[in-house]
């Protein structure tokens, strides 16, 4: 399986989310924010950081790079598209997910070891978890905080398409404790927290066994693996 991962000016963790990617077992390739190509990958990871420096808001720009017309298209073709961080906020302002992410309720950006409840199994990303698995995934932004209208909010928990869901402390303010949601068809997946981060033992999060030893995040890269091994 070949996944690509776009860079954009400013992109941050690309490189991690590759190491993910073989980590897991699939071929990362790298893809150019500034072209119309695909290079035939079977799943994108939109990576976190800081595209285009967060003017504007976080990911308008990106959004409208050359290569997310060709995303959008594959995205609807129900090619499997993980946005991770910015590349959440990439997706919402694409409308590839509903809703907004603004700035922490606290004022501060944040970095800690973030539990969260796995709500939904039915996605490309998801489908090697269990539903209501506590989980342990780096979280780091300043612009995290999930927004949306209660009829959006209400549409979201009554189809389950709530992903994940911040557990012991809400880190951003972030409306329902949402850390991250899928779309319907479950092939489109975005989350605030960082997966890519927690993939090798020695280098997650401290878990009860030992420190540094979390790999929770290798379990969305294996999912999509599986997912096309299936199809």
């Amino acid at each position: 399986m070949r996944v690509g991962v776009i860079t954009f000016p400013g992109s941050l963790d690309d490189r991690d989310a590759m190491r993910a990617i073989r980590f897991a077992g699939a071929e990362p390739v790298a893809l150019w924010h500034g072209t119309h190509d695909l290079d035939g990958v079977d799943a994108i990871v939109l990576p976190g950081g800081f595209s285009y420096g967060d003017y504007l808001r976080c990911g308008a720009i990106a959004a409208r790079s050359p290569i997310m017309a060709e995303v959008i298209e594959a995205a609807n073709d129900g090619m499997p598209v993980l946005g991770i961080c910015n590349g959440f906020q990439i997706l919402v302002e694409t409308h590839l997910l509903p809703g907004g992410l603004v700035k922490n309720d606290h004022g501060d950006f944040i970095r800690r070891d973030q539990r969260l409840r796995v709500e939904s199994t039915s996605s490309a990303w998801t489908n090697g978890f269990t539903e209501g698995q506590e989980i342990t995934i780096p979280l780091k932004n300043g612009e995290g905080g999930y927004i949306a209208d209660e009829a959006t909010l209400d549409r979201l928990e009554g189809e389950g398409l709530v992903a994940f869901r911040y557990l012991d402390v809400n880190p951003n303010g972030s409306l329902r404790d949402i850390a991250g949601l899928r779309n319907e068809r479950g092939n489109v997946v975005g989350l605030m927290p960082h997966p890519e981060h927690a993939v090798e033992a020695g280098f997650g999060p401290d878990t009860p066994l030992a420190m540094r030893s979390g790999v929770d995040g290798l379990t969305f890269f294996t999912s999509v693996l599986q997912q096309s091994v299936l199809r």
